[in-house]
């Protein structure tokens, strides 16, 4: 690896970084001409005011997180056999989390890379056993790609990766939202296995990268509350709730969702399943479906709203919270005396007291009172960086209602 240049942090801006801290923001670092004219996502040196070098990071003089670490050794080189000794560690990990040998080779389903967490900041890798769909969050790790391909496919030898770089996030680093197929071929839905479930994610068109990992474990913990209860599940996406829940003993279960191609995912699934006679999906605007649900005094013994991340920036966050605080009265409605509400929330920006308080807030509004049962995130193969508590994004309450 060549000679890196040199990004430099003013006086005094080290100390989070030497306790832990992945990041450097922008206001931290000397912006020189010749450090503003570093190409978006460039390897640098990073080094203290004094020129202590503090390790290797990508770099984006136009982003406001401007340097991430990628590793304290300032003289480790940043290749394919460093990356791939990150996706082997990670690997190890998951295989170790999820249950090997069952979910190894072609049962080998989680999130493989969580960016930070895993030591390679910005990259999100999601397995679908020999199918990997990848998101390049960042300039750095977009140069990187090409390596990061290269270690993938070293390490996990895949017959596809899907570059589903459509994230919002990418445009705060300049970057194009766009998604293609890097290796290999994908035709059609890729089907995984949950819980001994089979589910199916489109790696092409779907949210995220096509599957949500993150609640594995929350909707098996869901299923159980489902036993002999009507279900009404709120944003039901691909049907993991619904499916579950159907399988797990519901009387009946109706699913909404305003997504046309994630209720036909979700249906395929209630049949391949054994459920498609328990399970009703209807397509409509789910706010909008809850209140004609309510005006028609129909209750339920357990309500599910996993909706999509109501706030995603900064400006959002009033009405975000509001909405949560609307959905929780929406859905407490229909919880029938005794009943169970599993209210959800993605966004990293609304931390767990607000949500928690949005949610009270809506109770209250709908006169509804109870106890909170679990207070959940994601599943273990979305691991948080010690220093980034802020990224443990996914809540998940689960009440019972009097």
């Amino acid at each position: 690896m060549a000679k890196l240049p040199v990004v430099a942090l003013k006086k005094g801006e080290d100390k989070r970084l030497r306790f832990g801290h992945p990041w450097a923001f922008s206001n931290e670092i000397q912006m020189e001409a010749q450090t503003k004219a570093l190409p978006a996502g460039s390897l640098v040196s990073l080094t203290d005011a004094g020129g202590v070098r503090l390790g290797i990071a990508t770099f984006n003089p136009h982003s406001l997180i401007a340097a991430r670490l990628l590793d304290r050794d300032a003289a480790t080189v940043i290749d394919r056999d460093f990356i791939a000794a990150k996706i082997a560690r990670a690997t190890a990990l998951r295989d170790r989390l999820i249950g090997a040998p069952y979910y190894r080779l072609i049962h080998a389903e989680y999130r493989l890379i969580h960016a930070e967490a895993d030591g390679l900041p910005g990259l999100i890798v999601d397995r679908f056993g020999d199918v990997l769909a990848l998101q390049a969050n960042t300039a750095g790790v977009e140069l990187l790609t090409p390596l990061i391909v290269e270690a993938l496919e070293a390490t996990l030898k895949p017959t596809a990766i899907v570059a589903r770089n459509d994230s919002s996030v990418r445009t705060l680093e300049g970057l194009q939202q766009e998604t293609s197929v890097l290796r290999g071929e994908v035709s059609g839905p890729v089907a995984l296995q949950e819980y001994g479930s089979t589910f199916f994610a489109d790696l092409a068109s779907g949210q995220k990268t096509g599957w949500f990992y993150d609640q594995r474990d929350n909707r098996r913990f869901a299923a159980e509350l489902a036993k002999g209860a009507r279900v009404l599940d709120a944003y039901c996406y691909a049907g993991g709730f619904a499916v579950q829940a159907a399988k797990a003993g519901a009387i009946s279960v109706l699913a909404l969702d305003r997504s046309e191609p994630a209720l036909a995912m979700a249906a395929k699934a209630a049949e391949a399943n054994g459920v498609a006679g328990k399970v009703k999906f209807q397509r409509g605007e789910v706010f909008a479906e809850l209140e004609k649900i309510e005006t028609a005094k129909e209750k339920f013994g357990l309500v599910i709203a996993d909706p999509p991340a109501f706030v995603k920036s900064r400006k959002d966050l009033k009405s975000g919270a509001q909405g949560y605080r609307k959905l929780a009265r929406l859905a407490s409605a229909l919880v029938e005396s005794g009943g169970f509400m599993v209210i959800a929330s993605c966004s990293h920006l609304v931390d767990p007291p607000l949500f928690a308080e949005q949610v009270r807030r809506g109770l209250a509004d709908n006169r509804r009172t109870g106890r909170i049962l679990r207070s959940l995130g994601a599943a273990p193969d979305h691991p948080v960086h010690p220093a980034l508590p802020e990224t443990a994004y996914l809540k998940a309450l689960f009440l019972q209602l009097d």
